[in-house]
């Protein structure tokens, strides 16, 4: 399960937005904003885009992805 927080603080931190978020996903904006807040699942494949934008480390993934 996604740790929402942590999405949300990083991106704050990073100023990206949800817009962002839905064009690495290749998907909407209520779509990303879905996924983000845990309504819809997340991929693996969208895990690893969105850790990449995050500019995560693999144990910042641990905590973000698998919390």
């Amino acid at each position: 399960m996604i740790n929402t927080e942590l999405i949300k603080n990083r991106m704050r931190e990073l100023n990206l937005t949800q817009t962002d978020v839905a064009a690495v996903l290749g998907v909407k904006k209520p779509t990303a904003n879905q996924k983000i807040n845990r309504v819809r699942g997340i991929s693996l494949d969208e895990a690893n885009k969105l850790a990449h934008l995050l500019q995560l480390t693999d144990e910042e993934f641990k905590l973000y992805f698998f919390a």
